[in-house]
């Protein structure tokens, strides 16, 4: 599909303006700029109607095995169950041509566990079409028809998408082929929805509804800015709140699939977490803009420059971190090999770094909460301060096998909190205590020692371990 050589809207609003200055009266003037604009709007429709394909999926659904079903006495009477069609789910979703040859992207869950995919075009015709590749942290998918000289979607800049633009949603809600709806961007980055593991997500308020899933979002160029992707609503339809993946995303991803064989992603060997309030204060920041470190791989990119637990990267690649989600995105994105400046915020001071990056290899080893905890413990020394009724032991390889981390450390784990314990709700039996307000703590020794030594209205900084990963707490009197 070819890019319009001129924005619609702008032209649209251009074509108002001249007709005003040429003496129109207003009211002419507005009849002709909506005028325009509702033919450069069919004209970007009709245009990617060509580029946006109907999927339907369908799947067989495993059933479980009756009893004595291989016995043949069984058979004698009832038949043999294996012999019996079995029920088969069938769903329907969007996808958009991306090559001239007959690759389309989609997402994945709308083509995740088929046994069969199939392709229709506008014009109608149907295809077969195999999975090229799935990633399930962005849920975008590739899959490929076998023909040639298609139409294809012209890929836009979503990096330069403002809130407030104008846009075109197009797909095939409720098998209705090539239903397009229009709105405008209401936010951008959006994260932290639990869909995917990687998010940076367009919201919109163009309707969309089942079935749109891996269809087009345009600009008013034309241009394909997004997937579609889903929506929140309380009613099953839409109620104004969708999502799209931004146009670099799935480029990139599709482009590693194809070059590459898979989807490559770069590998930094650091666990983060996002800055709140009591965190700036503890770290003295200014603001809660980058990425808390809490952890780092052994022999990683990150340890190999120099990085440390308690450093906050501030800026990755000559870019500014705005949230722990966009670094994640950003180091994901990177070229395995490529050396990538960053600076740290690590005691007040500015430090700048460079890191060369690894490859991410497979999904990361996530332990679950285990609900088992150590043995009890005597109460720790009593102290009067926010850790009141905290009790500690030592831990052990075994204390670490029955919380389910599956590496090693030295700390200690909390065995028991009291009721009347500021520390309640904020930290909890088992987790294990590894720092202590910037101090390490390898025993409960270092545990009395240090929590002896912080006063009765102080917050305290900890970093801990719960459920396998790192994290930084503060509990606080406030």
């Amino acid at each position: 599909m070819k890019r319009l050589k001129n924005g619609i809207i702008q032209a649209a609003i251009a074509a108002g303006i001249m007709a005003t200055a040429a003496s129109f009266t207003p009211a002419a003037a507005e009849q002709i700029t909506l005028s325009q604009l509702s033919n450069d709007l069919a004209t970007v429709t009709e245009q990617a109607r060509s580029v946006v394909v109907n999927i339907s999926t369908s799947r067989t659904i495993k059933t479980p095995r009756l009893p004595f079903s291989s016995d043949p006495f069984f058979r004698r009477f009832f038949g043999d169950p294996g012999a019996q069609a079995r029920p088969k789910a069938t769903s329907l979703g969007s996808g958009v041509i991306v090559s001239q040859d007959g690759y389309i992207v989609t997402c994945n869950h709308v083509i995740e566990s088929a046994d069969d995919i199939l392709v229709k075009t506008s014009d109608n015709r149907e295809y077969k079409a195999r999975v090229v590749g799935t990633d399930a942290k962005t849920d975008i998918a590739v899959l490929k028809i076998e023909e040639k000289n298609l139409p294809a979607a012209a890929f836009g800049d979503s990096e330069k998408l403002r809130a407030g633009e104008i846009v075109l949603a197009m797909g095939n809600p409720y098998g209705l082929n090539h239903t397009v709806t229009m709105g405008i961007i209401s936010g951008l980055k959006r994260s932290g929805m639990g869909m995917t593991e990687y998010e940076d997500f367009i919201q919109i308020d163009a309707p969309i509804n089942p079935g749109n899933s891996g269809g087009a979002l345009l600009n008013s160029s034309g241009e394909l800015i997004g997937i579609n992707d889903f929506i929140f609503s309380t009613s099953g339809g839409s109620q104004g709140i969708g999502f799209a993946i931004p146009a670099k995303m799935v480029r990139t991803i599709m482009d590693s699939m194809l070059t590459k064989g898979k989807v490559v992603r770069g590998y930094m060997g650091v666990s983060i977490q996002p800055l709140t309030a009591d965190l700036v204060r503890q770290f003295n920041l200014t603001d809660k803009n980058g990425a808390l470190l809490v952890d780092i791989t052994e022999g990683g990119p990150a340890e190999k420059a120099g990085l440390q637990v308690g450093d906050v990267i501030t800026e990755y690649d000559n870019r500014k971190i705005e949230s722990m989600q966009e670094l994640k995105n950003w180091v994901a994105s990177t070229p395995p090999g490529k050396k990538v400046p960053v600076k740290i915020s690590r005691d007040g001071k500015t430090l700048s770094k460079t890191v060369i990056m690894g490859e991410l290899a497979g999904q990361p080893l996530t332990a679950e909460p285990a609900a088992a905890a150590s043995p009890a413990a005597p109460a720790a020394k009593s102290v009067e301060n926010n850790l009141k009724g905290v009790a500690v032991r030592d831990v052990t390889d075994d204390i670490l096998q029955k919380l389910g981390v599956k590496r090693k450390l030295r700390g200690v784990v909390i065995t028991s909190i009291t009721e009347d314990s500021p520390a309640l709700g904020t930290l909890e039996r088992g987790d294990i205590i590894i720092e202590l307000n910037r101090k390490p703590v390898q025993s409960t020794s270092d545990f009395t020692q240090i929590s002896s030594t912080i006063g009765k209205n102080q917050d305290i900084l900890l970093l801990i371990v719960r459920g396998g990963a790192s994290q930084y707490l503060t509990v606080s009197t406030r």
